[in-house]
C-alpha cells in the first residue's frame, strides 16, 4: 500500500524512566561520550545526511536525530539505530539539564578532521540536531557536553518503509522507519516472478541496491537487523509501482 506522509506530524519516541547510577556510564549499559549540536535549522530535508534519508519526517524519525562519529557509524550500518542519551550532570552541572534524556536516531555521519576533533576515532560522539540537544542541555558558549548513552530498541509508528529509486535494471531502495535495533545488516528483494530471494548490497547509508529489472512485479523484502532479528515482508510493493514512490509494510520489528 502507498504511504502518504504528513510533514506536519512528528513521529514520537517513547522514553521511559531511566535508571542511573554514577558518572562513568558502566551501569545498565550506559557508556561515556560527548555531544554537540549542528545548528538551529530544523528543516527535515537537511538532517538525512550520509544515511541518504530524503527527509527525516518522511523517514519516520522527526527531528530527534544525530550525526555519529565513525566509531559508531560503522560505514553506514548504524543508520536508523536508536540511542538513549542523557547529559552527565555531575560532570557539567552548568550546561547539563539534571533530568534531560532523549531518544535519537542515527541519520548522519560526523566526519573526523584528523586533528584531535571530537569525531576523530576512537571517540564516541553525537552531533545532535538542535531540538534533540536542547532536551538534555542548555545552549552554552562552547556547545559541547559530556553525555551517557546506550543503545535502545527503536519504537516506530507503522510499518517498515521502502522508497524506490533507480532506473530499469538498477534498483535502489531506501529502507527507513525500521523498528527493533533499527539498523539493517542485510537485505534481500524478491519479485513476483523471481523464484528466490535476491541479495541486495548497501550502496550507501540506508540505500540498498540490486541489479535486476523488477518493474511490473510485486515486490517483497527480507531484512536482517544488526541484533539478528529477521523479518520477511511479503507483497509490500504492488506491481504498479513507480520509481520515487514509498510503500510501507504491514508488519514491523519489535
Amino acid at each position: 500500500m502507498a504511504l502518504v506522509c504528513n510533514p506536519s506530524v512528528l513521529c514520537l519516541f517513547l522514553v521511559g524512566s531511566v535508571a542511573f547510577e554514577g558518572i562513568h556510564g558502566q551501569e545498565n549499559g550506559w557508556l561515556n561520550g560527548h555531544a554537540t549540536f549542528y545548528g538551529d535549522n530544523q528543516n527535515p530535508a537537511t538532517l538525512g545526511g550520509a544515511c541518504g534519508y530524503d527527509n527525516t519526517f518522511h523517514a519516520g524519525f522527526g527531528t530527534n536525530t544525530a550525526a555519529v562519529s565513525g566509531a559508531l557509524f560503522r560505514g553506514g550500518e548504524a543508520c536508523g539505530a536508536c540511542y538513549q542519551v542523557r547529559c552527565a550532570y555531575t560532570l557539567d552541572p552548568k550546561w547539563c539539564l539534571p533530568r534531560g534524556v532523549v531518544t535519537i536516531t542515527a541519520t548522519n555521519f560526523c566526519p573526523p578532521n584528523n586533528n584531535g576533533g571530537w569525531c576523530d576515532p576512537p571517540r564516541q560522539h553525537f552531533d545532535m540536531s538542535m531540538p534533540a540537544f536542547l532536551r538534555i542541555a542548555r545552549q552554552g558558549d562552547e556547545g559541547i557536553v559530556p553525555i551517557l548513552y546506550r543503545r535502545v530498541q527503536c519504537r516506530r509508528r507503522g510499518g517498515v518503509r521502502f522508497t524506490l529509486k533507480g532506473q530499469s535494471n538498477f534498483n535502489m531502495v531506501m529502507i527507513s522507519n525500521v523498528g527493533g535495533s533499527g539498523d539493517v545488516r542485510a537485505a534481500w528483494i524478491k519479485g513476483s516472478r523471481t523464484r528466490t530471494w535476491v541479495p541486495m548490497h548497501r550502496n550507501w547509508g540506508a540505500n540498498w541496491q540490486s541489479s535486476m529489472d523488477l518493474r511490473t512485479q510485486t515486490l517483497s523484502f527480507k531484512l536482517i537487523l544488526v541484533d539478528g532479528k529477521t523479518l520477511e515482508l511479503f507483497n509490500v510493493v504492488p506491481s504498479s509501482w513507480k520509481f520515487g514512490q514509498t510503500f510501507a509494510s504491514q508488519n514491523q520489528f519489535t
